[in-house]
């Protein structure tokens, strides 16, 4: 491992980088690196964890970079001043936990491929924790949920993908869903479009969501509402439309994490929905709940009412020994009218 971070070194990346073949981590965050990235990092294909963040380094990510270091766990090339696109060759990092590209001039669309992103695939054991020796290595740094953290120890349960401040375009890939190992996923502050992924639900394991700041549109997803873990959630500034998804873990945030999308409504908002405001989905589920509210509020008036009527009456009669006898009394009188009648009407009808 070589840590150079926090340093006030300046000028390019030694070329002779290449010479460190069997290097296994390589930072260098926090200085004042300039230029393009080196070739000759090309040789060091052991490398695990590169963390360039916060230098001026500038030029578009080599493809080289995606393709040479396939055992890569941890990138870090956040606050510099990289452009270019993101090309396919990123999701040939299959072991990849934390990926940070925040804060640079990357445009272009997000990869349709992510789904082959392996370790962001599935849930369980990380990479990171199974097969490096993590424990030799200084604390690591990165933003998260809004707010620089020092993470060492618990390192192996993070896994991030940040591509926040960029210029970035086109839709959310759908595939974006398959990755249900994610814990926080930042695309805020970019130009995305299109609609988020009615999928998003199960990224189960998902702490921290950021879109805000873009030009989405549509809907919020119901499967939305079912992420149990979210405790950090931004929407803002978007152009939503609609209800937002009922569910307690929606309606906890605070309203601000909806600013700025004028068309929004329902808790935690002020503003009330119209039935047009409504997509079928939510017209369903609320015409659903009404549905039950009054099955439910004519089963407990229908057991309340036999509960009152019988008990009203039967235990009277049963608990209080006048009324019986008077309702007894009552029972043999109304017979025995009821039998003079039957006989009267009997005889008209024989002399007739």
């Amino acid at each position: 491992m070589l840590d150079l971070s926090s340093n006030a070194l300046s000028g390019k990346i030694p070329t002779t980088i290449d010479s460190l073949f069997g290097i296994e981590t390589f930072e260098l965050r926090s200085n004042e690196f300039v230029g393009e990235l080196a070739l000759s990092l090309k040789n060091c294909r052991s490398l695990m964890v590169l963390d360039l963040a916060d230098n001026q380094l500038s030029g578009s990510i080599p493809k080289w970079l995606w393709a040479s270091f396939r055992n890569l766990v941890i990138l870090m090339l956040s606050s510099n001043h990289f452009n270019g696109s993101l090309p396919s060759q990123l999701c040939d990092l299959i072991y990849i936990q934390i990926l940070d590209v925040s804060v640079n001039n990357i445009s272009g669309g997000i990869p349709n491929c992510l789904k082959k992103l392996t370790t962001l695939a599935q849930k369980g054991n990380s990479f990171l924790t199974v097969q490096h020796a993590y424990s030799r290595i200084d604390d690591e740094i990165f933003i998260w949920k809004g707010s620089m953290r020092v993470y060492r120890n618990t390192l192996g349960l993070v896994r991030s993908i940040d591509f926040s401040s960029n210029r970035l375009t086109g839709e959310i890939p759908s595939e974006i869903s398959r990755l249900v190992g994610l814990v926080s996923l930042n695309l805020s502050r970019n130009q995305l479009t299109g609609q988020i992924t009615p999928d998003i639900g199960k990224l189960e394991s998902l702490d921290s969501l950021d879109l805000s700041r873009n030009h989405i549109d549509g809907r919020i997803p119901t499967s939305l509402a079912r992420i149990s873990r979210l405790g950090v959630l931004d929407l803002s500034h978007n152009n939503l439309v609609g209800k937002i998804p009922t569910g307690t873990q929606l309606q906890s945030f605070d309203p601000s994490v909806y600013a700025g999308n004028p068309q929004l409504c329902g808790p935690p908002l002020q503003n009330l929905c119209d039935i047009k405001e409504m997509g079928p989905d939510q017209v369903s589920n609320e015409v659903h709940k009404d549905d039950q509210l009054t099955r439910y509020g004519f089963y407990i008036s229908m057991g309340l009412g036999f509960f009152v009527g019988f008990w009203g009456v039967c235990g009277s009669l049963i608990f209080i020994r006048g009324w019986r006898y008077t309702y007894f009394k009552f029972l043999n009188s109304l017979n025995d009218w009821l039998y003079v009648r039957v006989v009267l009407i009997k005889r008209k009808l024989t002399d007739a």
